[in-house]
């Protein structure tokens, strides 16, 4: 059976390392807020929060309100499916090239998935009901939104059909290479049982398959430190579904921004 819940001890305390930020403008490094029309970001930036959040924070509860919209900047937010309260999996991540809570836009005031930060970092953050009435308001964040969200949806549809189809090793490599994407760096920190939860299955399991991709000389694993030292390496083990999701690939986040 997939790991449970129980065993993450993960802090419920979402976001709140860090509150109490002057509000400014928001971080610099999300893609989706430097792609709006300077005027249209300027009128935003009062409404934001900076917020700090600390690995294994979580922002969202699968049933409960949505009370703020995260913008990240440098963390990674995992976007983990729940099943019967205690099984789960992921179906996304969410870093500087995107947003979590949108879908408050569309009349969800409820989350659907756990987030989990996977990497500390900061955000910018704004209240769901202001959120809501820029979001009326402002032509240039609706169509970015829908992109991101139609995107956001294709994404968890490949990552679901991987999860039941492909074999783990594939996966790991698979959520290896999108973390180094989101994170936009070769070495990143992702513990056995972290890892577990985000893959649906039991730590033994990633541990066989991280031995297996280490043998390979693809990557280093040593106490949750991961390093890929060998990324066409490691591509050519993962599944196709990385090639679909990965930024350039069919359904990858640079469609958002064209």
């Amino acid at each position: 059976m997939p790991p449970t819940t129980a065993s993450m001890t993960l802090p419920r305390d979402a976001g709140r390392s860090g509150l109490g930020s002057p509000v400014g403008a928001p971080d610099a490094g999300n893609r989706l807020l430097a792609s709006l029309p300077e005027h249209d970001l300027r009128h935003l930036t009062a409404l934001f929060d900076t917020v700090t959040v600390e690995v294994g924070e979580v922002l969202y509860e699968p049933g409960q309100p949505i009370g703020h919209i995260y913008f990240p900047g440098d963390c990674l937010i995992s976007l983990l499916a729940v099943a019967e309260g205690r099984m789960t999996l992921e179906v996304g991540s969410v870093g500087r090239e995107g947003v979590l809570g949108a879908s408050v836009a569309l009349g969800h005031d409820l989350a659907q998935v756990r987030a989990v930060v996977q990497r500390s970092g900061t955000a910018s953050r704004i209240a769901r009901a202001e959120f809501c009435a820029e979001f009326a308001q402002l032509e240039s964040l609706q169509r970015l939104l829908y992109r991101y969200t139609d995107t956001l949806l294709a994404q968890a549809i490949q990552i679901a059909v991987c999860s039941r189809f492909h074999v783990l090793e594939a996966r790991l490599a698979r959520s290896l290479l999108i973390t180094r994407d989101r994170l936009q760096s070769e070495k990143f920190h992702l513990t056995h049982e972290f890892l577990a939860h985000t893959l649906g299955v039991r730590r033994v399991g990633v541990t066989k398959a991280a031995s297996a991709l280490q043998q390979q000389k693809l990557i280093t694993y040593s106490r949750g430190n991961i390093e890929i030292l060998d990324s066409a390496g490691l591509e050519a083990v993962s599944c196709r579904c990385y090639e679909l999701v990965k930024d350039s690939g069919a359904i990858g986040m640079a469609n958002v921004f064209v």
